[in-house]
Protein backbone atom coordinates (compact mmCIF):
# COMPACT_ATOMS: atom_id res chain seq x y z
CA UNK A 1 0.00 0.00 0.00
CA UNK A 2 1.50 3.36 -1.08
CA UNK A 3 0.53 7.03 -1.11
CA UNK A 4 0.92 8.96 -4.38
CA UNK A 5 0.24 12.54 -5.46
CA UNK A 6 0.01 14.66 -8.58
CA UNK A 7 -1.63 17.96 -9.48
CA UNK A 8 -2.80 20.04 -12.41
CA UNK A 9 -4.41 17.49 -14.69
CA UNK A 10 -6.40 20.33 -16.30
CA UNK A 11 -8.82 17.91 -17.95
CA UNK A 12 -11.14 19.30 -20.61
CA UNK A 13 -13.25 16.52 -22.07
CA UNK A 14 -16.25 18.88 -22.16
CA UNK A 15 -15.00 22.41 -21.49
CA UNK A 16 -14.26 24.64 -24.49
CA UNK A 17 -11.96 27.00 -22.55
CA UNK A 18 -8.54 27.40 -24.15
CA UNK A 19 -5.49 26.58 -22.08
CA UNK A 20 -2.87 29.30 -21.56
CA UNK A 21 0.57 29.02 -23.13
CA UNK A 22 2.26 27.20 -20.25
CA UNK A 23 -0.24 24.34 -20.66
CA UNK A 24 0.72 23.67 -24.25
CA UNK A 25 3.65 21.96 -25.89
CA UNK A 26 4.94 18.41 -26.23
CA UNK A 27 4.59 17.51 -22.55
CA UNK A 28 0.84 18.29 -22.71
CA UNK A 29 0.13 16.33 -25.90
CA UNK A 30 -2.25 13.46 -25.02
CA UNK A 31 -1.32 13.95 -21.37
CA UNK A 32 -4.52 12.28 -20.19
CA UNK A 33 -3.53 8.97 -21.78
CA UNK A 34 0.08 9.28 -20.62
CA UNK A 35 -1.09 9.76 -17.05
CA UNK A 36 -3.59 6.91 -17.25
CA UNK A 37 -0.89 4.51 -18.48
CA UNK A 38 1.54 5.53 -15.73
CA UNK A 39 -1.20 5.11 -13.13
CA UNK A 40 -2.09 1.66 -14.39
CA UNK A 41 1.58 0.65 -14.21
CA UNK A 42 2.22 2.16 -10.78
CA UNK A 43 -0.91 2.63 -8.67
CA UNK A 44 -2.79 -0.40 -7.38
CA UNK A 45 -6.33 -0.60 -6.05
CA UNK A 46 -4.90 -0.72 -2.53
CA UNK A 47 -3.00 2.56 -2.96
CA UNK A 48 -4.11 6.15 -2.32
CA UNK A 49 -3.74 8.89 -4.94
CA UNK A 50 -4.09 12.54 -3.89
CA UNK A 51 -4.91 14.93 -6.75
CA UNK A 52 -3.70 18.37 -5.70
CA UNK A 53 -6.04 20.76 -7.52
CA UNK A 54 -6.82 22.07 -11.01
CA UNK A 55 -8.65 18.93 -12.01
CA UNK A 56 -10.86 20.37 -14.74
CA UNK A 57 -11.41 23.40 -16.97
CA UNK A 58 -15.16 22.95 -16.55
CA UNK A 59 -16.99 26.05 -15.37
CA UNK A 60 -19.61 24.04 -13.49
CA UNK A 61 -20.28 20.47 -12.42
CA UNK A 62 -22.10 19.64 -15.64
CA UNK A 63 -19.00 20.58 -17.67
CA UNK A 64 -16.84 18.41 -15.39
CA UNK A 65 -18.78 15.17 -15.49
CA UNK A 66 -16.51 13.40 -17.98
CA UNK A 67 -13.39 14.76 -16.32
CA UNK A 68 -14.48 13.44 -12.94
CA UNK A 69 -15.46 10.10 -14.46
CA UNK A 70 -11.94 9.89 -15.91
CA UNK A 71 -10.56 10.37 -12.39
CA UNK A 72 -13.02 7.81 -11.02
CA UNK A 73 -11.70 5.26 -13.52
CA UNK A 74 -8.10 5.53 -12.28
CA UNK A 75 -6.85 2.84 -9.92
CA UNK A 76 -6.67 3.35 -6.17
CA UNK A 77 -8.46 5.47 -3.62
CA UNK A 78 -8.69 9.06 -4.93
CA UNK A 79 -8.61 12.15 -2.72
CA UNK A 80 -9.05 15.60 -4.34
CA UNK A 81 -8.09 19.03 -3.05
CA UNK A 82 -9.12 22.36 -4.62
CA UNK A 83 -7.16 24.33 -7.19
CA UNK A 84 -7.57 27.89 -8.44
CA UNK A 85 -9.19 26.68 -11.69
CA UNK A 86 -11.70 24.32 -10.08
CA UNK A 87 -14.72 26.53 -10.66
CA UNK A 88 -17.09 23.57 -10.24
CA UNK A 89 -16.14 23.26 -6.57
CA UNK A 90 -17.83 25.67 -4.18
CA UNK A 91 -16.30 25.16 -0.72
CA UNK A 92 -19.73 25.46 0.89
CA UNK A 93 -20.98 22.57 -1.27
CA UNK A 94 -18.14 20.13 -0.57
CA UNK A 95 -20.51 17.83 1.33
CA UNK A 96 -22.75 17.64 -1.75
CA UNK A 97 -19.80 16.65 -3.95
CA UNK A 98 -18.87 13.92 -1.50
CA UNK A 99 -22.45 12.70 -1.42
CA UNK A 100 -22.43 12.45 -5.21
CA UNK A 101 -19.06 10.75 -5.71
CA UNK A 102 -18.18 8.73 -2.63
CA UNK A 103 -16.75 6.12 -2.37
CA UNK A 104 -15.08 6.65 -5.76
CA UNK A 105 -13.79 10.14 -4.92
CA UNK A 106 -13.24 12.09 -1.71
CA UNK A 107 -13.25 15.90 -1.89
CA UNK A 108 -11.04 17.13 0.95
CA UNK A 109 -11.86 20.51 2.52
CA UNK A 110 -11.91 21.67 6.16
CA UNK A 111 -11.32 18.08 7.23
CA UNK A 112 -8.73 15.32 6.94
CA UNK A 113 -8.36 11.82 5.60
CA UNK A 114 -6.41 8.95 7.16
CA UNK A 115 -3.55 7.05 5.60
CA UNK A 116 -2.15 4.42 7.99
CA UNK A 117 -1.16 6.43 11.08
CA UNK A 118 -0.97 9.73 9.16
CA UNK A 119 -3.59 12.45 8.80
CA UNK A 120 -3.73 13.93 5.30
CA UNK A 121 -4.68 17.61 5.54
CA UNK A 122 -5.03 20.08 2.71
CA UNK A 123 -6.46 23.22 1.24
CA UNK A 124 -6.05 25.30 -1.92
CA UNK A 125 -3.61 27.72 -0.32
CA UNK A 126 -2.60 31.01 -1.89
CA UNK A 127 0.49 33.11 -2.53
CA UNK A 128 1.13 36.53 -4.02
CA UNK A 129 2.27 36.11 -7.63
CA UNK A 130 2.61 39.72 -8.71
CA UNK A 131 2.49 41.69 -10.85
CA UNK A 132 6.21 42.23 -10.20
CA UNK A 133 8.18 45.04 -11.82
CA UNK A 134 11.60 44.09 -13.19
CA UNK A 135 14.69 45.96 -14.29
CA UNK A 136 16.65 45.23 -17.46
CA UNK A 137 18.43 42.33 -15.76
CA UNK A 138 15.22 40.68 -14.62
CA UNK A 139 15.62 41.71 -10.98
CA UNK A 140 12.51 42.62 -8.99
CA UNK A 141 12.35 46.36 -8.31
CA UNK A 142 8.77 46.58 -7.07
CA UNK A 143 5.32 45.04 -7.17
CA UNK A 144 1.62 45.82 -7.13
CA UNK A 145 1.04 46.63 -3.46
CA UNK A 146 -2.75 46.66 -3.76
CA UNK A 147 -2.71 43.17 -5.22
CA UNK A 148 -0.36 42.09 -2.44
CA UNK A 149 -2.80 43.33 0.23
CA UNK A 150 -5.64 41.40 -1.39
CA UNK A 151 -3.43 38.30 -1.51
CA UNK A 152 -2.74 38.59 2.23
CA UNK A 153 -6.47 38.30 2.95
CA UNK A 154 -6.75 35.16 0.82
CA UNK A 155 -3.69 33.67 2.51
CA UNK A 156 -5.25 34.24 5.94
CA UNK A 157 -8.49 32.59 4.84
CA UNK A 158 -6.64 29.53 3.56
CA UNK A 159 -4.49 29.32 6.69
CA UNK A 160 -7.65 29.30 8.81
CA UNK A 161 -9.06 26.45 6.73
CA UNK A 162 -5.83 24.51 7.02
CA UNK A 163 -5.69 24.99 10.78
CA UNK A 164 -9.25 23.63 11.04
CA UNK A 165 -8.06 20.44 9.32
CA UNK A 166 -5.00 20.08 11.53
CA UNK A 167 -7.00 20.64 14.71
CA UNK A 168 -9.67 18.10 13.74
CA UNK A 169 -7.00 15.48 13.08
CA UNK A 170 -5.09 16.38 16.23
CA UNK A 171 -8.30 16.17 18.26
CA UNK A 172 -8.81 12.64 16.94
CA UNK A 173 -5.37 11.64 18.17
CA UNK A 174 -3.23 12.01 15.05
CA UNK A 175 0.35 13.16 15.53
CA UNK A 176 1.79 12.47 12.06
CA UNK A 177 0.76 14.73 9.16
CA UNK A 178 1.21 15.14 5.42
CA UNK A 179 0.10 18.57 4.18
CA UNK A 180 -1.25 19.19 0.66
CA UNK A 181 -1.57 22.58 -1.07
CA UNK A 182 -2.41 23.55 -4.61
CA UNK A 183 -0.47 26.82 -4.57
CA UNK A 184 3.21 26.70 -3.60
CA UNK A 185 3.87 27.39 0.09
CA UNK A 186 6.05 30.44 -0.69
CA UNK A 187 6.39 32.89 -3.56
CA UNK A 188 9.61 33.93 -5.29
CA UNK A 189 10.29 36.66 -2.69
CA UNK A 190 9.76 34.51 0.40
CA UNK A 191 11.92 32.11 2.38
CA UNK A 192 9.11 31.28 4.79
CA UNK A 193 5.35 31.92 4.96
CA UNK A 194 2.31 31.22 7.07
CA UNK A 195 2.11 27.83 5.35
CA UNK A 196 5.70 26.81 6.12
CA UNK A 197 5.21 28.08 9.70
CA UNK A 198 2.07 25.96 10.09
CA UNK A 199 3.78 22.88 8.69
CA UNK A 200 6.50 23.31 11.32
CA UNK A 201 4.03 24.11 14.10
CA UNK A 202 2.14 20.84 13.64
CA UNK A 203 5.20 18.78 12.74
CA UNK A 204 4.11 17.91 9.21
CA UNK A 205 6.66 15.55 7.69
CA UNK A 206 5.99 16.61 4.10
CA UNK A 207 4.33 19.44 2.18
CA UNK A 208 3.12 18.52 -1.30
CA UNK A 209 2.16 21.30 -3.73
CA UNK A 210 1.47 22.00 -7.41
CA UNK A 211 0.46 25.02 -9.58
CA UNK A 212 3.95 25.83 -10.95
CA UNK A 213 3.87 25.16 -14.70
CA UNK A 214 6.62 25.32 -17.31
CA UNK A 215 10.35 24.99 -16.68
CA UNK A 216 10.68 28.69 -15.84
CA UNK A 217 8.27 28.24 -12.90
CA UNK A 218 9.31 24.88 -11.50
CA UNK A 219 11.64 26.39 -8.90
CA UNK A 220 9.51 29.32 -7.75
CA UNK A 221 9.18 27.76 -4.29
CA UNK A 222 10.79 25.37 -1.83
CA UNK A 223 12.19 22.00 -2.96
CA UNK A 224 13.59 19.28 -0.73
CA UNK A 225 14.34 19.34 2.98
CA UNK A 226 13.90 22.71 4.67
CA UNK A 227 13.72 23.36 8.41
CA UNK A 228 12.77 19.77 9.12
CA UNK A 229 10.01 19.48 6.49
CA UNK A 230 10.30 17.90 3.05
CA UNK A 231 8.74 19.95 0.20
CA UNK A 232 7.82 18.41 -3.16
CA UNK A 233 6.38 19.91 -6.34
CA UNK A 234 3.94 17.52 -8.04
CA UNK A 235 2.62 19.50 -11.02
CA UNK A 236 1.81 17.02 -13.76
CA UNK A 237 4.10 18.57 -16.36
CA UNK A 238 6.97 18.71 -13.83
CA UNK A 239 6.52 14.98 -13.13
CA UNK A 240 6.02 14.18 -16.82
CA UNK A 241 2.72 12.58 -15.69
CA UNK A 242 4.30 9.94 -13.43
CA UNK A 243 2.57 9.85 -10.02
CA UNK A 244 4.88 10.97 -7.20
CA UNK A 245 5.36 8.44 -4.43
CA UNK A 246 4.85 10.28 -1.13
CA UNK A 247 5.01 7.27 1.20
CA UNK A 248 5.49 3.53 0.73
Amino acid sequence: MSLYAIGDLHLHYQSQLKAPGQLRGRVWKDHEEKFRKYCEKTVTDGDTLVLVGDHSWGRNLQECEKDLQYICSLPGRKILTRGNHDMFWDVKKTAQLNALYRPQLTFLQDSYESYRDYALVGTKGFTFEGPFYLDGRGRITGWDEEAEEHAKKLVERELARLRTSFELAKGDGYRKFIMFLHYPPTNIMERTSGFTDMAEEYGAEQVIYAHCHGESRFYDSVHGEYRGVRYSLVSGDYLRWKPFRVLD
